[in-house]
C-alpha cells in the first residue's frame, strides 16, 4: 500500500470516528428532548 493511500485511509478513519460522535451527541440530544416534551419510550 502506498504512503497516500494508507493517509487517505487514515483520514478516512477519523471522520469516521468525528460523524460516529456527532451521532452519538445528537442521539442523546434527541432523547433528552423527549423527556423534556413528555415523548417518553
Amino acid at each position: 500500500m502506498e504512503a497516500a493511500e494508507i493517509k487517505r485511509l487514515k483520514d478516512l478513519d477519523e471522520e469516521n470516528r468525528k460523524l460516529k460522535m456527532m451521532v452519538a451527541d445528537l442521539s442523546l440530544e434527541n432523547h433528552a428532548f423527549k423527556e423534556v416534551i413528555g415523548l417518553k419510550r
